[in-house]
């Protein structure tokens, strides 16, 4: 595996004064130690020059020991001593010399520990969101799943810029650098057991071919795509996307909003924005609204969704609330709702899918790229 296409996992960095000095520290307890037990039994060596061992002694015999100089001039001479430098003095010297080479040591065991972190994370990895491409798009989404409770691990991100995947890791996410348009880096983002997909990429081609590798590595993936053209949309969803967002027009009804009805453009750009003011969301029907129109639910509801259809609020087949139904519901962001936030379960729904509902000045968009809709 070349080192463009690995997996990048989060680590805190520490800086090299503060490695330097844990190593120094680490050298000053062996030094200490050795030094401890040698004068404790310092009756036990012998000195060519004066048959005295003072404690100076004792660190003069410790710093040429540990660092394999010995010069003779002071042994051990009797048994106890010797048992002590075979069981206690060898060892810390051992210890002492990989602290000293500890650098070179480092750049050895970096990749084992490093492998052993990736083997970790992979086993403890399951229905994670991958968002492909961590441009503008893509990183908004990932934010987005943040703000609605989504961890920073369980978030994948892939992206073919070596540098933009190492900035996407510099931020907390688990990264890979490579092209998802081929299955083994899908794979190593671990797609086969992913819940969702979010596909940002800068060219609508390329978000066809990851679609269908990534279908065809897991037939039970949300797959979400954003297209530039709109004449692409028929065929992302031919191709297995579940849900189509279309920048381009998306951005132009904004703009045509904006300039017919600004105050209706600043509520659509609240509502897609998550964090603050009003939020749009998707959440399960409550037992207490079961049975209850739409209109008498604690949230303003603005889609039921019942099965594969969507359902209007003032839709007559909307009313009563079925058990089973989930709701598209607009809230104040400070303000939790029933069920809790569910968009970074599911980003067809919610902040990046929903701009607008039925009725509303971004309906267009959602009724058509929502697979399966239809009122």
């Amino acid at each position: 595996m070349t080192d463009q296409h690995r997996v990048l996992l989060p680590r805190s960095e520490v800086s090299p004064q503060l490695q330097v000095g844990r190593r120094l520290l680490a050298a000053f307890l062996v030094l200490a130690s050795t030094v401890l037990i040698v004068y404790l039994d310092r009756g036990g060596y012998h000195d060519n020059a004066d048959d005295s061992v003072s404690f100076l002694d004792c660190v003069y015999y410790t710093t040429v020991t540990l660092s394999t100089t010995g010069y003779g001039d002071i042994a051990p001479a009797s048994d106890g001593a010797r048992i002590a430098n075979i069981l206690l003095v060898t060892p810390l010297r051992v210890l002492f010399l990989i602290i000293l080479i500890g650098t070179t040591l480092e750049a050895l065991t970096d990749r084992t520990r490093e492998q052993w972190r990736l083997s970790r994370w992979r086993s403890q990895l399951r229905d994670h969101t991958v968002v492909v491409g961590f441009g503008t798009k893509g990183r908004s989404a990932a934010q987005t799943l943040l703000s609605t409770g989504v961890g920073r691990d369980r978030i994948v991100v892939i992206d073919p810029n070596h540098h933009v995947a190492k900035a996407a890791n510099d931020e907390g996410y688990v990264s890979v650098a490579g092209d998802a348009t081929r299955s083994d880096v899908l794979a190593r983002a671990e797609v086969r057991r992913a819940k969702q997909i979010v596909i940002a990429t800068q060219r609508d081609d390329t978000a066809v071919l990851v679609t269908l590798t990534a279908r065809q590595l897991n037939p039970r993936l949300k797959i979400v795509a954003a297209v530039r053209e709109e004449e692409n949309v028929p065929l992302l969803r031919q191709s297995g996307a579940d849900s189509v967002i279309t920048s381009a027009s998306a951005a132009g009804r904004l703009l045509g909003l904006s300039v017919l009805s600004p105050h209706a453009s600043s509520v659509m750009e609240d509502l897609i924005q998550q964090g603050s003011g009003l939020s749009l969301n998707e959440r399960p029907v409550t037992k207490a609204e079961v049975g209850r129109p739409p209109r008498e639910c604690k949230d303003l509801v603005v889609t039921v969704v019942r099965g594969h259809r969507l359902l209007g609020y003032d839709n007559p087949e909307a009313d009563p609330l079925q058990s089973t139904d989930r709701i598209v519901v607009i809230h104040r962001s400070s303000t939790p709702h029933p069920g809790g936030p569910t968009s970074g379960t599911d980003p067809t729904h919610g902040g990046t899918g929903g701009t607008g509902g039925p009725g509303g000045a971004g309906g267009v968009g959602f009724w058509r790229n929502e697979r399966g809709g239809g009122r």
